[in-house]
């Protein structure tokens, strides 16, 4: 009241704001848990998404940053007959001469089976191919071994063996120093390397010295495929050369290929099955807020007594309907802080147990919660406008 005995409408300050917000959400605990955790669902399932999706892409960054996009690989195509090609055994000695190549190494298939011990049954393979490799293919391939010791120029004309990763794990070898029964003979596990990004197919084999192979296991000496380390900037002038190279007599009978581009395929599939998944988020974002809209809905049907007392006690349309609006607000930022606690877990959980970095994108955290504060404008408006608009004779009268 003025000076002049005139009625001044009071003014809700931010607090206010809040505390007649929170008023209605402190009287149905149980409801207002529910309706936040449709919300809280929707954030968690977009945010674990993008999460682990950009955990997940991080750790490739990483180990293509490290191993280079300039590895190329060789290997024999097809015939004109449609047979199997092969490439000659100098193969690896005519693709060194290129220029800007600076290394290459290759692996060759030799016809043999591994096993745990000589009283395995001759099916039980395991899936585990044996290949003749080169001394220096670690270094074409930025391998690592993991345990023990890679085969050298003295360990390569012995019975050795290195398994790959997950060979090792299917023979059920922890440890360099055992023995395994391979093509008849005893082999010593020399050593086991650690997973390789870019030549995925040695993960699972056993790979023993080229001049072993050839002594013991009847190898012939042709490799099965080539890979190579040119310079950065000329990789595309000696993938154009590569095959007349490698095998001059028939070079449409070999196949040259980039593994980084079969990554980059790979990472593109997962973006399109991360928008999928992200898709299937915003439906249950979308069921959420349907769900907050009908608890507002709800709520403003039996709290008419006292949206009646309110407007009779000087209480504008706009402070009623900011009143429910807050209520909608505060319920969705409830559920979004819920979903974003949820999701990081989730992502920290799986990206954990995969042995990645947690990548939790920042955009994709304000992104949500501001994303959850729409929806909860949204929700609201219509019972914040329908509240403001019911008389207060009406809203008392009502039981």
């Amino acid at each position: 009241m003025t000076g002049t005995g005139e009625l001044v409408q009071a003014r809700l300050s931010a607090a206010d704001v809040v505390r007649v917000g929170t008023a209605g959400l402190r009287t149905r605990p149980l409801r207002v848990v529910l309706s936040a955790l449709g919300v809280a669902i929707g954030i968690a399932a977009m945010l674990s998404v993008v999460g682990i999706s950009a955990s997940s892409r991080a750790g490739l960054d990483r180990a293509l940053d490290r191993l280079g996009t300039n590895l190329l690989t060789v290997a024999p195509g097809s015939t004109m007959y449609g047979g199997s090609a092969e490439l000659p055994e100098r193969a690896v000695a005519m693709v060194r001469r290129i220029g800007p190549v600076r290394s290459v190494s290759a692996v060759g298939r030799v016809e043999a089976h591994v096993y745990r011990n000589d009283r395995i049954p001759v099916g039980q393979t395991n899936s585990i191919e044996v290949l003749a490799a080169r001394t220096d293919l670690p270094r074409a391939l930025a391998g690592r071994v993991r345990s023990g010791a890679w085969l050298n120029d003295a360990t390569s004309r012995y019975p050795g063996v290195v398994l790959g990763a997950t060979a090792a794990r299917r023979l059920d070898v922890r440890t360099p120093g055992l023995r395994v029964w391979l093509g008849e003979e005893w082999f010593s596990v020399t050593g086991i390397l650690a997973p390789m990004p870019l030549a995925g197919e040695l993960d699972g084999a056993a790979l023993v010295g080229w001049r072993t192979a050839e002594r013991y296991l009847g190898f012939d000496g042709h490799p099965s495929c080539l890979y190579v380390r040119s310079a950065e900037p000329a990789v595309e002038t000696v993938r154009s050369v590569l095959a007349a190279t490698a095998n001059p007599e028939a070079p449409t009978e070999v196949r040259v290929s980039r593994p980084s581009d079969a990554l980059a395929a790979r990472r593109a599939t997962d973006e399109t099955l991360s928008a999928l998944l992200l898709g299937l988020g915003a439906v249950a974002l979308l069921v959420g807020g349907i769900g907050v809209a009908n608890t507002m809905v709800v709520s403003v049907l039996e709290r008419r007594p006292e949206i009646g007392l309110r407007r009779s006690l000087g209480a504008s349309r706009g402070q009623i309907r900011l009143q429910f609006l807050a209520e909608s607000l505060l319920l969705t930022a409830l559920g979004g802080a819920g979903g974003v606690l949820l999701g990081t877990a989730v992502t920290a959980a799986y990206a954990t147990a995969q042995g990645w970095s947690v990548v939790v994108p920042w955009w994709a955290v304000s992104g949500g919660l501001a994303l959850t504060l729409l929806i909860g404008a949204v929700a609201g408006l219509y019972p914040a406008v329908r509240a403001s608009r019911m008389p207060p004779t009406e809203a008392l009268a009502a039981r």
